[in-house]
């Protein structure tokens, strides 16, 4: 088998090749000056960018992002360290940030998704995908060292695409550059903006520059409405399949459980309003219908680059979202300024929805401490649902990063004593659950094993929280059955923690005849071997 330095020999000498013999080797459509340029002076940024693959999603990223640079990836990189500014650690801490614009583009009607990166990725991607109810089929480029170092791949992702824009089947084509293409340089740019009919939507998106799979969504829902905003400017486009609102629209940011949508709705009818489409859209032509609205509603405040086109439209935007009374009081007051809607309006939309929110919060309380911790962007709202059914939640943090949209909430959540805390690490969500000790741990996979494994009840953010109505009436009383459930189950889990007493933890947890010893010198000898291959790699850089 070869090792990966072997590999990574192969394709500098490759490289030398090509270098040395471009005019022959360059695939003939990309051959054009800037192209050219990128790729011809002399091609180790390819061997970098394959040194990063094959040695896993986290190992080289630095090398990565230097490659990409050096490829004519810098503005593309620049933009999302702008959009997405990165944490305290240098790479994501959840599932590959890839997964996210793949579940925007296959959760939509007439558009066809195709991957481009390493076959482990792409495998991981699907099958993640297909996990979560996807039932499409998605498109793979493989490459191998040859067709990556020559340009050929991207021949290959340009055939794809000409063989599979069937507009009778598509509205759209979404290709996505993984990591070693982005690395590489692949220059998706340089596909058609249509064929046939079909357009064609290229996107980066390498783990070593979007720090979540939910701001990955955000990549592609920019992109795919920046396209649409091109369109509308240069004339009439398709209506919404259902028709255009009789009345003005407020279109809502960001995935939801399907009942928001409608209670949102609710709540807008006696403004002279209605909800519009939901962005990430579930088809192109309500695209459209998005743009063409009174106001934007932030509801996940992340999406940076969607929000960025609905300003250039010249659409106001509003944030935080109608969530427990206060919320949904201020947030009301926010909606009717962004759309000029009158007082009396106001106060019959109020009149209806918050008395009946207070009453659904006073029927279901939540009593304990919690801590709160996710990825979705839901995070901040979460809280303020749970502080107002009468949790006391000492911290709460989210993967997301800070924006000017979430400023409402951080505020209304610090004035009642809780840290937020953005960007937040692994380490600092399991640190908060050692230092509040709650009755109650939400928030992701390893988090909830960490507080598991002290015996306190937990719950996993994603499809036990996120995955319910948080809006309006049917949000206040919600959460409280499946959070009031695993209160409730703490003498369980010390019954558990007293039963297991005794059979270990870390290097010796399990039932052993003899105890285990703990051999630190052999993690000492892995981390010299570690080391030395980082040196011979670096050494290798500078050939």
């Amino acid at each position: 088998m070869t090792s990966l330095h072997q590999l990574v020999e192969d394709a500098v000498r490759t490289t030398g090749d090509v270098a040395r013999d471009s005019t022959e080797r360059m695939p003939i459509s990309i051959g054009d000056a800037s192209f050219a340029a990128a790729l011809d002076p002399a091609m180790q940024i390819k061997a970098a960018a394959l040194k990063g693959d094959g040695a896993g999603c986290h190992a080289g990223k630095d090398e990565m992002r230097r490659a990409a640079a050096a490829a004519g990836k810098s503005e593309t990189l620049d933009r999302y360290a702008a959009d997405y500014p990165a944490g305290p650690h240098d790479q994501p801490q959840s599932m590959c940030p890839a997964f996210g614009s793949l579940r925007v583009g296959l959760r939509m009607r007439r558009t066809a998704t195709i991957l481009s990166g390493s076959a482990c990725c792409v495998y991981g991607l699907t099958f993640t995908s297909h996990f979560y109810g996807a039932r499409r089929t998605v498109g793979y480029v493989p490459f191998n060292s040859e067709t990556l170092v020559t340009g050929k791949l991207f021949e290959d992702i340009r055939e794809a695409v000409f063989k599979t824009a069937d507009p009778a089947k598509y509205d759209a084509i979404v290709i996505t550059n993984l990591c070693v293409p982005t690395a590489s340089g692949v220059p998706l740019q340089l596909l058609p903006k249509e064929i046939n009919g079909v357009r064609i939507i290229g996107i980066d998106v390498p783990g070593f520059g979007i720090p979540t799979h939910a701001e990955a969504k955000d990549v592609l829902a920019g992109a795919m409405l920046r396209y649409a905003r091109e369109e509308v400017e240069q004339g009439p486009v398709q209506a919404p399949r259902a028709g255009r609102s009789e009345r003005p629209t407020v279109t809502l940011l960001g995935e939801m459980f399907p009942a928001d949508p409608v209670g949102i709705g609710m709540m807008l009818e006696p403004m002279g309003l209605a909800a519009g489409p939901v962005v990430p859209t579930r088809e192109w032509r309500e695209l459209y219908a998005a743009l063409d609205c009174a106001a934007v509603a932030a509801i996940h405040p992340f999406y940076t680059a969607a929000l960025r086109e609905f300003e250039t439209a010249g659409r106001k935007i509003v944030g935080s979202a109608p969530v427990g009374h206060d919320g949904t009081a201020a947030w009301l007051d926010a909606i009717a300024e962004a759309c000029g809607v009158g007082a009396d309006a106001l106060a019959a939309a109020k009149n209806r929805m918050l008395p009946a929110i207070k009453a659904a919060l006073a029927a279901r309380p939540v009593k304990g401490r919690i801590t709160l911790t996710g990825y979705e962007g839901s995070e901040l709202l979460v809280a303020r649902l749970l502080i107002e059914s009468g949790a006391e939640l000492p911290y709460v943090g989210t993967a997301c990063p800070r924006t000017r949209w979430s400023e409402t909430d951080r505020e209304w959540l610090e004035a009642r004593g809780v840290k937020v805390q953005y960007r937040a690490s692994l380490e600092q969500d399991i640190a908060a659950v050692h230092e509040f000790k709650p009755d109650l741990a939400i928030g992701t996979t390893p988090v909830v094993q960490a507080a598991k494994e002290m015996a306190i009840p937990a719950l996993y953010f994603t499809n036990l929280i996120s995955a319910r109505p948080l809006m309006g009436v049917a949000g206040a009383g919600s959460l409280a059955q499946v959070v009031n459930a695993a209160l409730g189950n703490k003498a369980r889990f010390e019954a558990m923690r007293e039963f297991f007493e005794g059979v270990g933890d870390g290097f010796a947890a399990g039932v052993w005849e003899s105890e285990p010893k703990d051999r630190p010198e052999f993690r000492e000898r892995y981390r010299r071997q570690l080391e030395a291959q980082a040196k011979a790699r670096r050494s290798l850089e500078s050939v």
